[in-house]
């Protein structure tokens, strides 16, 4: 009777591991964001208030990740956001986005945005 009161709190102990797995996404981008001139607060504000974080997308292969990291370049307030530089992990491997973190062509750069995107650099 003891022995199987230990194996089913090892079965519940290892179930918990792998629900605790499953539960976070292999996609993670890390988001940088440089605001226009007082617009800062506002600009930081899908960080919580910060220049920089980290968010889990939910991706589960590296094409997908890979897309969500295109995705995030893109920038709808041009007049609070000046540019961004978007960097993805996907389980733990650091992807390959083409561009340096000024957003000049590199193929070795893990930053996806480009700086010559029409949508950077056009604060008011």
């Amino acid at each position: 009777m003891k022995k199987s009161y230990v194996t089913f709190a090892a079965s519940l102990i290892v179930l918990g591991f792998a629900g605790s797995a499953a539960a976070e996404s292999p996609c993670v981008l890390s988001y940088v964001r440089t605001a226009c001139a007082g617009q800062e607060a506002v600009s930081y504000a899908k960080c919580g208030g910060k220049a920089a974080c980290d968010k889990e997308k939910d991706a589960d292969m590296k094409p997908i990740c890979v897309a969500e990291a295109e995705k995030a370049c893109s920038n709808d307030r041009v007049d609070i956001t000046k540019s961004k530089i978007i960097k993805a992990k996907f389980r733990g491997e650091q992807l390959v986005g083409g561009y340096n973190d000024a957003g000049a062509p590199d193929p070795k750069g893990f930053n996806f945005c480009a700086a010559d995107r029409p949508d950077f650099n056009k604060c008011k």
